[in-house]
């Protein structure tokens, strides 16, 4: 007698996830190497290929992943000719960590630290204190952010190794806890005009013999999660950063580099049920669940106690064709979080983990409408979420 067939697919092994390029390329790296080429004490060089250099300003566009940028050459001309630039001239991207998401990766920028160490892995994830789920981009509910991140920036080195220290963004920026725990150090200069952001970064670079300047662009993010990125709008903000590049790029002051980069890439997500899976309505997906957090291509699920085994292995079945889907051990022993995770930073991981490979989302329409509304979203480890482009310019 013939025995019956297995015909379900084997889910995506989660060794097959392409893992963050920590310790070497990865946004973390980032100023940690342009630290280091300074002597500021506590910082390593880990991207090998930057040169050093006395002042370094680090420009960061949300939301403009590598895959956009070399698909758009049209819109963003300038910032196209410096592609052959990126990584030290190696005309390779960096990856943003995982998952790729801006809290996530600007605690990533600021601290030199992965997810893992700095503690923010995630855009809500839960807080093993009162058991709730915590908005680590709007900081709700409030924590006190130094217990919550402990570490100091790179920038607080650097200002105390008497380099000239300073983060040019928005004024809505300057006293939010994210802010405090990721980027402080130094002094912080609010410009509401984009280009008024551009000519005090390239004045405050200029104003010590060793300066590291931070400054950031946020639009390009939130065009491509309203209108998505085939949409006139998203065009139309990175035809308006290409030319911010480029005016901060004319003014460099001497023995100066610019590195252009982003926080994460993105992608569209089509709006049927196929690509956009529906967690507030799939029985199957909530049994057993008492959390549901991250985001739609990146989710923390925390399962009620005891019901952990029973979630991973309903969630594989379910979602593992077109997600990676792991356990919190699983995750953390493959280095998604980088090379170690802090203890007090363990229960903050879900007990599954879900990335998404392909085009698709798990939703929440009930308790996350507005973000189960966005077109382009990002989170996961694709190309198109977690390569980001290292342009540079010398001066």
């Amino acid at each position: 007698m013939a025995l019956p067939t297995w015909d379900h697919p084997e889910p995506l092994a989660v060794g097959s996830a392409p893992v963050p390029e920590y310790g070497a390329g990865s946004l973390a790296d980032l100023l940690p190497t342009l630290a280091a080429g300074m002597e500021v004490p506590g910082t390593t060089a880990a991207i090998q290929e930057l040169a050093p250099v006395d002042r370094a300003c680090v420009f960061l566009i949300d939301g403009l992943g590598w895959e956009q940028l070399r698909t758009h050459p049209d819109e963003a001309p300038f910032m196209t000719s410096l592609l052959a630039s990126s990584r030290g001239g190696t005309g390779r991207p960096i990856t943003a960590g995982y998952p790729a998401t801006t809290a996530t990766s600007l605690a990533s920028v600021g601290t030199g630290l992965p997810p893992g160490a700095h503690g923010l892995p995630g855009y809500t994830v839960r807080d093993p204190e009162t058991r709730e789920l915590m908005n680590q981009l709007r900081w709700q509910p409030w924590t006190a952010p130094h217990v919550w991140q402990p570490y100091p920036t790179v920038f607080q080195l650097a200002h105390e190794a008497g380099v000239h220290t300073a983060q040019v963004s928005s004024p809505t920026f300057e006293h939010t806890p994210l802010t405090k725990v990721a980027l402080s150090g130094g002094t912080f200069h609010g410009r509401l005009s984009a280009e008024d952001r551009m000519d005090l970064a390239a004045a405050q670079l200029g104003a010590g013999d060793r300066a590291l300047v931070y400054t950031y662009y946020s639009e390009v993010d939130g065009a491509g999660h309203r209108y998505g990125l085939d949409s006139d709008t998203w065009r139309g903000q990175l035809m308006r950063v290409d030319r911010l590049v480029q005016r901060l790029a004319e003014q460099l002051p001497p023995r100066s580099a610019l590195y252009v980069t982003a926080d994460h890439g993105m992608i569209d997500v089509p709006f049927d049920e196929q690509h956009r899976i529906d967690f507030d309505e799939d029985w199957e997906l909530r049994a057993g669940v008492a959390l549901l957090g991250g985001e739609g291509r990146a989710r923390h699920v925390y399962a009620v106690p005891g019901a952990e085994s029973d979630v991973l292995t309903c969630w594989r079945e379910v979602l593992g064709e077109q997600f990676w889907i792991a356990s919190r051990d699983e995750a953390i022993a493959a280095g998604w979080f980088g090379p170690t995770v802090d203890e007090r930073v363990y229960g903050r991981i879900g007990d599954v983990v879900a990335a998404a490979r392909d085009d698709v989302l798990i939703i929440a329409s009930e308790r996350e409408p507005k973000e189960s509304a966005m077109v382009g979203n990002h989170g996961s480890m694709t190309p198109a979420e977690q390569l980001v482009p290292l342009l540079e310019v010398r001066s």
